[in-house]
């Protein structure tokens, strides 16, 4: 079974006039429409969702999103009790916190990363 692939969702290259890029710009954002997204914020929470428009700030929405948190000082440390209670020395992995959001606007201002998500099977070769 294969899995998920992300990549991060770059626009082509200007091709030369202002109208140019703005169309290549507009044909870019409609190759994103319905496709996974995986949008990471300034906060360090990502949102996995399908992506279904976005805004002139760079307000992105997303439908059937998932929001993905990292674990708090709190559910670490009782990990690492809970490991050392069963003979575990070693390194303990702890698992990001997920919920299911549904549909969501993730405010451009706090967007660091965004990346497509695609199996192998729908990549272009």
């Amino acid at each position: 079974m294969e899995g998920p692939v992300r990549k991060p969702a770059v626009p082509p290259k200007p091709g030369g006039n202002a109208i140019g890029i703005k169309e290549e710009g507009e044909m870019f954002l409609h190759s994103l429409l319905s496709k996974n997204l995986v949008v990471s914020t300034t906060d360090g929470r990502m949102f996995r969702g399908q992506f279904k428009c976005t805004d002139p700030d760079y307000n992105i929405v997303l439908a059937h999103t998932d929001e993905y948190r990292q674990p708090t000082a709190r559910q670490i440390a009782e990990q690492a009790r809970q490991a050392e209670l069963a003979g575990n020395t070693g390194k303990v992995a702890v698992n990001m916190v997920s919920r299911y959001l549904g549909l969501v606007v993730v405010p451009g201002n706090h967007v660091v990363k965004v990346e497509v998500e695609q199996f192998l099977s729908q990549m272009r070769r």
